[in-house]
């Protein structure tokens, strides 16, 4: 009688702890239909519900692990959603790097690497934005620590690399200008990217030519002639060649100075006037070379213009007829 008190009682605790273990899956069903009915419409809604599928899963055991997989496959995902939700809906920059750091310490935390690099995406766009900002109110110490930020997870990143570029040459700070320029040159396709290369080209073409200009204008002349050097390695131009004959004939070459006022005058298309400098500085080279009828010639294709004066006074002292 003791024997068979025993055995009905084993049996009916093992119909209450499957019936029990059945009630708990079922709770963690309730949790993933919850969840895959909001995925679409409500995110958040959905994150939490599967985020609560792998809490019961893990109290429920075995009998739960397919539910759980399933929602671990389908979390990151969603993470990444509400960072693209945040971008297109302009949000702050600061909201869309928050997200975006959650999204990957989410995707690392379920071990799904696809979803991880898509939440670096989205942080590299969070920490440009904010970059933008920062470079548009001139703020540039901010701005070079989020283009920063950005070129740490994206090195490649051609937008940061010139923008870097634009802060240093507005900092006058031409060798790092040089530098990242040169930098964000070798990053570009050389066939697709040829409007930007020449674009980035002419930026540092002018920025050099500008401040040889300027070294020379305060007689600096061994430094004018290395910065309109370092122009030069981004292309030419008539205003490049006639700084260029400008200095060689303050350092009395005459020779370079009159083939580079030369190949200015070559390039310029315009008028009597427009000619009119290259024509000046081509007969301060002849007339130092000692050819003055050349000069004198010169000089009277000079008289036009800011330079016409000075001309008219050199045809003078030449005795130009």
């Amino acid at each position: 009688m003791k024997i068979r008190s025993i055995i009905t009682f084993a049996v009916v605790s093992a119909v209450f702890s499957i019936s029990l273990s059945a009630q708990d899956r079922n709770a963690v069903i309730a949790a993933y239909n919850e969840g895959a009915k909001t995925m679409q419409t409500d995110p958040k809604a959905a994150i939490s519900a599967f985020e609560k599928v792998i809490t019961l899963s893990d109290q429920v055991g075995e009998t739960a692990n397919d539910l759980k997989q399933k929602a671990v496959q389908v979390l990151p995902q969603l993470y990444n959603k509400l960072v693209a939700t945040a971008v297109s809906e302009k949000k702050p920059a600061v909201e869309i790097i928050s997200a975006a750091k959650l999204a990957g310490a989410m995707a690392e935390k379920y071990g799904n690497a696809a979803q991880g690099e898509n939440s670096k995406k989205y942080l590299v766009n969070g920490y440009y934005k904010m970059a933008s900002e920062f470079f548009s109110a001139n703020d540039y110490d901010n701005a070079m620590l989020a283009f920063d930020s950005v070129l740490a997870l994206n090195p490649d990143h051609v937008a940061s690399i010139y923008n870097k570029a634009q802060i240093y040459k507005n900092r006058d700070n031409a060798d790092l200008f040089e530098q990242t320029i040169d930098l964000f040159l070798t990053k570009l396709d050389p066939e697709k990217d040829v409007e930007k290369a020449n674009q980035a080209k002419v930026v540092a073409l002018e920025y050099f030519r500008a401040a040889g200009s300027k070294a020379s204008n305060a007689n600096k002349l061994d430094e004018a002639l290395a910065l309109l050097n370092r122009a030069a390695k981004y292309g030419d131009d008539k205003r490049l060649f006639y700084y260029y004959a400008d200095v060689y004939n303050k350092q009395n070459n005459f020779t370079e100075g009159a083939a580079y006022a030369q190949k200015g005058l070559d390039l310029e298309t315009g008028d009597a006037e427009a000619k009119a400098i290259f024509y000046y500085q081509l007969a301060v080279a002849q007339a130092g070379k000692g050819d003055v009828a050349a000069a004198c010639e010169s000089f009277k294709n000079a008289q036009y213009g800011p330079s016409a004066e000075a001309a008219k006074a050199q045809r003078t002292n030449l005795k130009c007829e």
